[in-house]
């Protein structure tokens, strides 16, 4: 694969799909079926091809499918699944999400599988796909059109001896799933799967997990946090990774200060602290350009603490918005002092956030509470 000249931008969809990706797939169909046409595939799919964007080229290769694959759906599947490479590594436990090349296979069961009568030949299919690659946005529709056959389906999978199936249950199911169309179920409702699954010994599964609970703590954050209490009552999970969980699973409740999930964590909600010597390095700053800044925090007893800091960043129209950052996490004995400092870069170009000129806060906030506040200028 050609290497991008230096400074040249990185195009995430042009690393996953493109020419190359294509011919893989192309290939993989052909060498199950040698009437597969992957030459003509190939060339047709590549048709304005660049013009499109990440999820634009999933939809176009599935379109293309539907026009080269068989007319009969079941067949279909079939050349599908011959077409599949060998199952991802069951001996991995994280950071396998597999080959994206394979997601168009998903969009089209997603698209060709929803009748009545083809859902258990998708589901099926579905299952020997996300071996390959997740297929947690193809299952979702499943969930939308027939939620009680497909919930069925996947109390089933809770329990599949391949953690790639496992893992779908959690995170094709979850409530606020990235980039995902949202699935019509009460918080409750996957709780029983969420149940079976946070003892799970890969860190991919219990992941999802956690990030589960952190999109249920938005509805419902006495949901969560009682679900938590009695897993740690159960003793199922190893205490390091269910701390890990618990941790992860809070986190936007704690990032709100909610009083409750701090103390969950064992974190006091009005920690006995003092803050001296906080201070900016710069109070005018340029977009590139870092904030820094550090300050003394002391004890006046045992303490736990959490601290973040956070930017109430200047929108478009002249308001503020408030972003939580990760700082540090400390234990102080009484009368200890620590000095912590921080420099945090305000990229001119993230993804997450847009940068316009004003007057900007920092503030450092522990155990939930914003505690001081300075300004500083972006230019």
């Amino acid at each position: 694969m050609a290497t991008k000249a230096a400074g040249e931008k990185f195009s995430l969809k042009d690393q996953l799909f493109n020419r190359e990706r294509v011919q893989y797939l192309a290939d993989r169909f052909h060498s199950a079926d040698a009437s597969f046409e992957k030459k003509r595939f190939v060339s047709q799919t590549m048709k304005g091809f660049s013009a499109l964007e990440l999820k634009q080229r999933i939809a176009h290769i599935a379109d293309q499918l539907n026009e080269f694959l068989s007319a009969n759906y079941k067949q279909a599947t079939k050349q599908i699944v011959a077409a599949l490479p060998p199952p991802l590594d069951p001996t991995q436990t994280d950071d396998d999400f597999g080959d994206f090349i394979f997601a168009p296979l998903g969009e089209f069961v997603a698209r060709n599988g929803l009748k009545k009568g083809d859902v258990a030949v998708s589901l099926k299919t579905l299952k020997a796909i996300t071996q390959r690659f997740s297929m947690e946005d193809a299952i979702r529709e499943f969930i939308l059109t027939h939620p009680e056959a497909t919930l069925v389906e996947l109390t089933k999978w809770a329990n599949d001896p391949n953690y790639h199936v496992r893992r779908l249950v959690s995170e094709g199911t979850r409530p606020f799933l990235p980039w995902s169309k949202r699935v019509n179920l009460p918080a409750s409702a996957t709780i029983p799967f969420l149940d079976s699954l946070h003892a799970d010994p890969t860190r991919y599964v219990t992941r999802s997990v956690a990030n589960h609970l952190n999109d249920i703590s938005k509805i419902d954050a006495a949901l969560v946090l009682e679900t938590l209490t009695r897993w740690q009552k159960t003793g199922k999970q190893a205490p390091a990774e269910l701390a890990w969980m618990n941790r992860h699973a809070l986190r936007t409740l704690v990032k709100k200060g909610d009083a409750k999930a701090l103390k969950f964590l064992g974190f006091r909600r009005d920690p006995k602290i003092k803050i001296a010597n906080f201070q900016l390095e710069n109070e005018q700053i340029q977009p590139g350009q870092a904030v820094e800044f550090s300050f003394d925090i002391t004890a006046e007893r045992e303490e736990s603490l959490l601290i973040d800091f956070v930017i109430d960043f200047v929108k478009a129209n002249g308001t503020r918005a408030p972003k939580v950052h990760k700082l540090k996490q400390i234990e102080l004995a009484s009368g200890q002092s620590q000095t912590l400092k921080k420099r945090h870069v305000l990229r001119a170009n993230a993804t997450t956030y847009k940068l316009y000129p004003g007057t900007h806060r920092l503030s450092l906030q522990v155990n939930g509470n914003i505690l001081e506040t300075l300004c500083f200028e972006l230019q």
